[in-house]
């Protein structure tokens, strides 16, 4: 089972593979500097080589990166919508650098300019990054949303009008995010609910395109389409929804990142034990492949 979580790299990109023999996981997700940042210098050479050798070192199979929260490939500002293209463009190169296979991105709001047009101007933005990059290893994974707002990508619909930009899949694939897709109406808590959406996915994307899950329960209902990740088992999808998930054939072998929260609920200090605790719940649902 690939299985791990979002690892922070204060410190050193290379000290995540410390962190994640600690918790005994064989995938993470980082970002790949300051998230909350527009600066994104070149990554010195010596730097990619340590992360390269430490990786190589470890038990870790699986690395995504995440862009950084500033994004909108969908913004009507000119300026801000350069900047995300670019970034998203420097974030690919990084990748490349280090070796790491995916990036995943947040695609934007439309800002109340309406849908139709926020997709296209998201399929010029998605269009511009893949000429820009063309020839580097990395696959970009456009994430799912909860549909806050004018945000983007909450309906498989309107991911597939912009992953079809890449008619071969080599370029651009998709992250399914739990908590964002119940958020935004998919019942993948029940049963039928769950065979319900992987029909409508393959429907209007293809599984194929499926290449990351983010393991996230819900701290809202069904369609609120409100983004608040939970601990696993303590939201609205629960233990039983989660082991439908991470046991279906269709998806157990794919890799699963837990964004769960990281902070204690009576402070806003880190919870050391907030990831073993979500790991070790998913570990426990695992159930041995049927053949």
């Amino acid at each position: 089972m690939l299985l791990g979580c979002h690892l922070s790299i204060a410190g050193g990109l290379e000290r995540v593979f410390a962190q994640a023999e600690e918790l005994g996981i064989n995938a993470l997700q980082i970002f790949s500097h300051n998230a909350r940042s527009w600066k994104m210098g070149e990554l010195p050479p010596e730097e990619a080589a340590r992360f390269r050798l430490s990786w190589a070192a470890s038990r870790v199979e699986y690395i995504v990166i995440h862009t950084i929260y500033l994004i909108n490939l969908a913004s009507p500002r000119e300026e801000l919508y350069r900047r995300s293209i670019g970034a998203v463009v420097k974030e690919l190169e990084r990748a490349a650098a280090l070796g790491v296979p995916q990036v995943n991105t947040h695609i934007g709001a439309h800002v109340g300019m309406g849908q139709e047009w926020g997709l296209a101007r998201a399929r010029a933005a998605l269009r511009e990054v893949l000429r820009r990059t063309d020839g580097l290893p990395v696959k970009l994974l456009l994430e799912n949303t909860a549909g806050e707002g004018t945000v983007l990508g909450s309906r498989f619909e309107e991911l597939a009008l912009l992953l079809e930009l890449d008619r071969g899949g080599e370029r651009l694939g998709l992250c399914f995010d739990t908590c964002h897709g119940f958020a935004a109406g998919y019942d993948i808590a029940s049963a039928r609910g769950l065979e319900e959406t992987l029909a409508q996915l393959e429907l209007e994307i293809g599984l194929e395109r499926l290449a990351l899950i983010h393991l996230n329960d819900s701290q809202y209902k069904l369609g609120s389409h409100k983004d608040r990740h939970q601990h696993i088992g303590e939201g609205e999808i629960g233990l039983e929804g989660f082991a439908r998930i991470i046991n279906h054939p269709k998806l157990r072998d794919l890799p699963f990142i837990l964004e769960t929260p990281k902070l204690a609920q009576e402070s806003a200090k880190l919870d050391s034990d907030a990831d073993p605790i979500n790991l070790d719940r998913i570990r426990r649902l695992r159930e041995p492949r049927a053949w």
